[in-house]
C-alpha cells in the first residue's frame, strides 16, 4: 500500500464520503460522528477513562504509560488486526481521533510497523465538526430554498425523494415529522443529525447553484432541531402546495403509518410488533389529547381500537380509514391551514403531487 499524506481537506472528505476510522471512545462516537465513519476505538470507555485519570493525578507521560500497557498483548493485536483490515478494505480512506493527536499518530505507528502507511486526518474530529458547523452556516446563507408544503398526506416526502436537487429533513433525522412519526429505530444524536445536513447541503451546492427543496418543517423532527439559521430562512421561503383529496391522503397516510410502520415493527420487534405498533400510535393519540379534547380524544381512541381488531381478525385495513380521516378533517387540516395562513412565503404554485413535479421539472 503506497503512502499517501495525511489531510486537513475536509471538503474533499465529505464531498467523496471517504471512510474513515474512528479512534475515539465508543461514548465520543455516540456523542457525533459522521456518516462515512466506522467506530474503531483505541480504548474502550473504561480504559479511557483510567487513562484520563492518571493523566490528572500523574500528568501526560505516566498517562501514555498506562494506556500502552492497556493497550497490549491480545488486547492490542486484536484491535490491531481490525485496522488493518479496515485500511485493507478502504485503502482511500484515513483514521482520525478527536484531535488528531496522540491516539491517530500512535494507532498509525502500529499500523506502519505491521507494513500498512494509511494517513490520518489532521484537527481530527474537532476540525472536521468545526469544518461541518461553519459550512452548514454558509450553506444556508447562500443557498436558495423552496418549501414543499401541504395537508398531512398529501405525499410531501415522496415528492422531495423524486426531487433530484432536494434534501430529505426526516430521512436524516430518521422521524415522519408528526406526532405519530416516531420509527422502532432510535434517532440520530442531535450532532449526527446536523453533520448529515451539512454534508448534504454541501452536495447539492457543490453540484450546481438550483435552488434546495426541502419540506415545510417545524422546529422539531421528533427530538431534533432544526438549525436556526435554516429555520429563519425556511420561515421566508418560497414553497409550492401540494393540493390532493381526502381519499388520496387517507390512502397515504394508511400506506406510510399503518402498512409500512407495521412493517417495520415487525422487522424490529418480531411477533411483539404488531402488538406494539397499535399502543404506539395509541400512545401518540394521548398526546394530542388535550388539542383534540376528551370526547374526541376518546372517540378516535376507540376507532383506532376497533381498526387494528378487525385487522388482526381477517387482515382488513379499511377500518383505519375512519380514524385517519376523522384526525385529517378535525384536526390536521385546520392546523395546517392556520399555519399557511401565518407564513411569509410567497406560494409558487399549487397542484398533485404529479404536477409538482412537473412544474419544478420545468424551471
Amino acid at each position: 500500500m503506497s503512502a499517501r499524506p495525511d489531510t486537513d481537506d475536509y471538503r474533499a472528505l465529505f464531498l467523496a464520503d471517504t471512510p474513515m476510522m474512528d479512534m475515539r471512545a465508543p461514548t465520543e462516537f455516540a456523542r457525533g460522528a459522521f456518516p462515512s465513519a466506522t467506530s474503531l476505538p483505541l480504548m474502550t470507555d473504561d480504559e479511557r477513562a483510567r487513562v484520563g485519570t492518571c493523566y490528572k493525578q500523574q500528568g501526560q507521560q505516566a498517562a501514555i504509560e498506562l494506556g500502552h500497557r492497556i493497550v497490549s498483548g491480545d488486547i492490542r493485536e486484536k484491535r490491531l488486526a481490525a485496522w488493518c483490515q479496515f485500511a485493507r478494505n478502504h485503502p482511500e480512506g484515513y483514521l482520525y481521533c478527536f484531535r488528531g493527536g496522540l491516539r491517530s499518530r500512535t494507532v498509525q505507528q502500529w499500523l506502519r510497523d505491521a507494513g500498512i502507511d494509511y494517513p490520518l486526518v489532521l484537527g481530527g474530529y474537532k476540525a472536521m465538526r468545526r469544518f461541518l458547523i461553519d459550512e452548514l452556516q454558509r450553506s444556508v446563507e447562500r443557498g436558495h430554498f423552496v418549501l414543499v408544503g401541504g395537508k398531512t398526506g398529501t405525499g410531501k416526502t415522496r415528492v422531495i425523494l423524486d426531487i433530484p436537487h432536494a434534501v430529505d429533513l426526516e430521512g436524516l433525522a430518521h422521524h415522519r415529522g408528526s406526532t405519530f412519526g416516531q420509527l422502532p429505530q432510535p434517532q440520530p444524536s442531535q450532532i449526527d443529525f446536523e453533520n448529515r445536513l451539512s454534508i448534504a447541503l454541501l452536495k447539492l451546492q457543490h453540484r450546481s447553484a438550483e435552488p434546495v427543496y426541502l419540506e415545510d418543517e417545524g422546529r422539531l423532527i421528533g427530538r431534533l432541531y432544526l438549525p436556526e439559521a435554516l429555520r429563519e430562512k425556511m420561515a421566508k421561503a418560497p414553497m409550492v402546495v401540494l393540493e390532493q383529496s381526502l381519499d388520496e391522503r387517507i390512502d397515504v397516510v394508511v400506506e406510510d403509518y399503518v402498512i409500512d410502520l407495521g412493517q417495520r415493527y415487525r422487522a424490529f420487534y418480531g411477533e411483539q410488533g404488531d402488538a406494539l405498533h397499535a399502543e404506539k400510535l395509541q400512545a401518540d393519540l394521548f398526546r394530542i389529547r388535550k388539542r383534540l379534547g376528551g370526547e374526541r380524544h376518546q372517540c378516535v381512541s376507540e376507532m383506532m381500537a376497533a381498526a387494528f381488531a378487525r385487522q388482526r381478525q381477517s387482515g382488513d385495513l379499511d377500518g383505519h380509514r375512519q380514524w385517519i380521516g376523522f384526525l385529517l378533517e378535525q384536526y390536521y387540516d385546520p392546523m395546517y391551514d392556520y399555519q399557511l395562513q401565518q407564513r411569509q412565503g410567497q406560494v409558487l404554485y399549487r397542484g398533485s403531487r404529479r404536477a409538482v413535479l412537473d412544474w419544478v421539472a420545468g424551471r
